[in-house]
């Protein structure tokens, strides 16, 4: 029976990639030159030039790119909306990635930044001033204008106290129906103390305090500009009908399906693109499946596939692999808000009755490596003289003794929640969770396994529940800037929306000056004195960092890993 159902599941979904193939239609794109500008003092826009350690990727045809087509990307999960202000799932943000855009981008293959909806920016002397000026003649996908208002408006809208000033009339932004969990876990109402349109195209932030990493934060998913008016129309419903000025606009949700983006024609960086008609996200939950549909040819790209399936498509003279090292961290958790897991020897001996490496070598299958901290070896600050926590049976069962659990008698039987979707940190959360399971019984702990559909995961993993006890998650980068990893991580102390409710002074100090020191050196000090911290402390297990790699067809020209896993289609066009 169980041979039937796949069988049957594989039919289904071939069909489906059939149907979406008969979709495709042609369409032109328009085309004009893009400005870019390191984030000095005062950023002006330089030539272009190509970004440093580019990953590895097929040659591209030679020729202008293509206009016209239908591009299928096969995802593992749906969006769970898009509206990047209170969105924290990388479902969401790869559709939000060319919906939207902010003041600030990141360049192509790099964490640097350039010029995006701001021409330029200005920091005062004393660091807490920062001017930015707009780019003029933008639309949105609504046909509103985008202007300094509009940038007041996304912004100030997620502030608790709104301190802004609108340059015409402005609107009345409507009560937060959710808070929005990376401006409150970032402490961003700590550091903005106002916004405000000077004119229609210069908008002022006065901050309350330094920050080092807040040009850096504005290229975030969540200082994302949106249009205004789409938004007053329909605030609730605004998450499922985004309004934007990215290269693509909106057209159709069917959830747990597709999502289905159009050309905007109109966009305003026209020699960059869009070059395809439209853009389809298509959900197609099992890995191996989802890698059958692109060998099928009922997809054009496909996220996640099993370690074993990249060589086949290495093989394949249809398809291409990119790949790269990963800026993410796959981690266990501990739930801080149960008694149990406030005793660090409970903590430290499940770290150490679980066997990292054989979850890496046979789940991971030579894509990733194990991790000792959770921020990834390739960013500044890392501190390689941390140990790892090993692999000892004999230790575990020690520190469980210690903890008042002798071999685990009188332990009660404890939660593993497992993540329910492939991520680029973890690529079979419940077959990790199986592993770990059988790990900690062979010291005597009892465990089993929770999972929910994605958006039910998220959503009760943050209210830290009591019949948690351990969950799967992890982070890929949005900046480069360890902050985003740590703080944004684990300093409970920060905001009772961090995921790990970890409540340390100590960490909660290195994380505040962290963000108020400016000279990079002094600040990679502190980040290094945090992961000591945490390997003392073990808030968190570090499991992975992962490579990423995404197979495509050869017609896939153009397309670029970014480190923040951003799926950036603006440029890409088809053979």
């Amino acid at each position: 029976m169980r041979k039937i159902v796949i069988f049957a599941s594989i039919l289904m979904f071939l069909a489906a990639g059939a149907a979406l193939a008969a979709e495709q239609k042609k369409a032109e794109a328009p085309a004009v030159k893009k400005t870019e500008a390191p984030a000095a003092k005062k950023a002006e826009a330089p030539p272009a030039k190509k970004a440093e350690a580019p990953a590895k990727k097929a040659a591209a045809a030679p020729g202008a790119p293509k206009k016209g087509g239908t591009l299928v990307y096969g995802r593992g999960g749906d969006s769970v909306g898009l509206d990047p202000a209170y969105e924290t799932d990388g479902n969401s943000f790869m559709v939000c990635d060319n919906i939207y855009e902010a003041l600030v981008a990141y360049k192509d293959e790099s964490t640097a930044l350039e010029p995006g909806l701001a021409t330029s920016w200005d920091i005062s002397p004393d660091g807490l001033t920062y001017t930015f000026k707009l780019r003029k003649g933008v639309k949105f996908h609504d046909g509103t204008d985008f202007n300094a208002d509009a940038v007041v408006f996304s912004i100030g809208r997620m502030m608790k106290n709104r301190n802004v000033k609108f340059s015409g009339k402005g609107w009345d932004i409507p009560k937060q129906e959710r808070p929005p969990e990376y401006w409150v876990s970032m402490g961003m109402d700590d550091t903005i103390d106002s916004i405000e349109a000077a004119d229609d195209y210069t908008v002022v932030f006065k901050l309350k305090k330094v920050q080092a990493p807040f040009i850096a934060n504005m290229g975030m998913d969540f200082a994302d500009i949106l249009s205004p008016t789409a938004f007053m129309k329909n605030p609730k419903a605004f998450v499922r009908n985004p309004v934007g000025t990215g290269p693509f606009k909106f057209s159709k949700w069917v959830k747990d399906d597709r999502i289905i983006l159009e050309a905007n024609k109109n966009y305003w960086d026209k020699g960059k693109g869009p070059y395809l008609d439209r853009l389809i996200f298509r959900v197609i939950p099992e890995n191996s499946v989802r890698f059958l549909e692109l060998k099928a040819g009922n997809i054009h790209m496909c996220e996640f596939p099993n370690p074993a399936d990249i060589e086949l498509a290495r093989k394949d003279p249809k398809l291409q692999v990119v790949s790269q090292p990963g800026m993410n961290i796959g981690y266990l958790g501990f739930n801080h808000k149960k008694e149990l897991w406030k005793n660090v020897k409970m903590r430290l001996a499940i770290a150490h009755a679980i066997n990292r490496k054989a979850i890496v070598d046979k789940i991971y299958q030579g894509m990733g490596e194990v991790a000792k901290n959770c921020i990834p070896p390739t960013m500044w600050g890392y501190n390689k003289e941390v140990p790892e926590y090993q692999y000892d049976v004999a230790l575990a069962k020690k520190y469980l003794a210690e903890a008042g659990f002798p071999d685990g008698k009188d332990l009660p039987e404890i939660t593993l929640w497992s993540m329910p979707v492939a991520r680029p940190y973890n690529p079979e959360g419940l077959k990790v969770g199986v592993a770990m399971i059988g790990d900690l019984g062979k010291v005597g702990i009892r465990a089993r396994i929770v999972s929910y559909d994605w958006g039910t995961y998220l959503k009760r993993q943050r209210e830290q529940p009591q019949d948690m006890d351990l969950f799967q998650l992890g982070w890929t980068g949005d900046n480069g800037d360890p902050d985003n990893f740590l703080a944004v991580l684990f300093d409970g102390l920060e905001s009772a929306a961090i995921r790990t409710q970890w409540h340390n002074e100590t960490f909660h100090k290195l994380m505040q000056d962290g963000r108020a020191t400016i000279d990079q050196n002094k600040r990679a000090e502190i980040y290094k004195k945090a992961q000591q911290l945490m390997y003392d402390e073990c808030p968190v297990i570090p499991v992975a960092h992962s490579i990423v790699v995404n197979p495509s067809s050869k017609k896939v020209q153009n397309f670029k890993l970014h480190p923040t896993a951003s799926i950036r289609m603006k440029s890409v066009w088809l053979q």
